[in-house]
């Protein structure tokens, strides 16, 4: 199959080239397909037959195709030879580096994002983690895991580094498989996040060194991976037991 060497680029050659109408049901296969990875409805390894989701969206087979390109190109689908295109997994190492590797970048970027930060920004960000906070009375793990993306773009995304923003991105796209199952696997950790946010907000708001900044992002990050690997090392020595 020849369509893993031409995925980056038949995504972005759509975007320039494509007619509006094409462009809009690609734009609404990916969206519906990624969010079908990210809710685990499409688990890792499950088999993505074009046809058959583009019977369940009621489009074409070409604009699935091409948001299946564009969901390989950020590392949601893998090819294999003779089977064809699946939802990729993510196994515990990997989960480890790439956590591992987002802590430092994102702490980066947050760090160098806090002086762009306005007011404006710090209540917007304050009212999603308000909403977080909402979402644990009657947990939802898929919403709050969006709601936290939400709330750490709004730290990030003024980053004037467009490199180490471009490396934050692709760590979160590189969980996005994983991250729907995250809080799950360590709902506890969801009320530490909520007050760790607000810590965060209020570094910003008081205009804290950079390197208090970055810091408390880091280990903001590296809590969750403590969390989900402590859980981890748990459940397998009952398991031997």
């Amino acid at each position: 199959m020849t369509e893993t060497a031409t995925a980056a680029g038949t995504a972005a050659g759509t975007g320039a080239t494509g007619n509006g109408a094409a462009g809009s049901k690609s734009e609404q296969a990916y969206a519906a397909v990624k969010s079908r990875i990210v809710d685990g409805t499409y688990s890792p390894g499950y088999r993505l037959v074009l046809a058959k989701i583009a019977e369940d969206l009621g489009v074409s087979v070409v604009p699935v195709r091409e948001a299946i390109r564009r969901l390989e190109a950020e590392g949601l689908v893998k090819f294999e030879r003779n089977v064809g295109a699946t939802v990729s997994g993510i196994d515990p190492t990997e989960y480890l580096y790439t956590m591992q590797t987002l802590s430092i970048v994102e702490g980066a970027a947050t760090a160098l994002s806090a002086p762009l930060i306005g007011a404006a920004d710090i209540a917007r960000a304050r009212a999603v983690n308000a909403e977080m906070r909402e979402c644990l009375q009657h947990f939802d793990p898929v919403r709050f895991t969006r709601l936290n993306q939400d709330f750490h773009s709004v730290l990030f995304e003024h980053c004037p580094n467009p490199h180490i923003l471009d490396l934050v991105h692709r760590g979160w796209n590189r969980l996005a498989s994983l991250r729907s199952s995250t809080f799950r696997f360590v709902p506890g950790r969801a009320h530490d996040s909520v007050d760790e946010h607000e810590v965060l907000l209020r570094l910003i708001e008081t205009g804290a060194g950079a390197d208090t900044i970055e810091k408390a992002a880091r280990l903001h990050r590296s809590a969750t991976l403590d969390a989900y690997l402590a859980q981890a090392t748990t459940e397998q020595q009952t398991a031997q037991q």
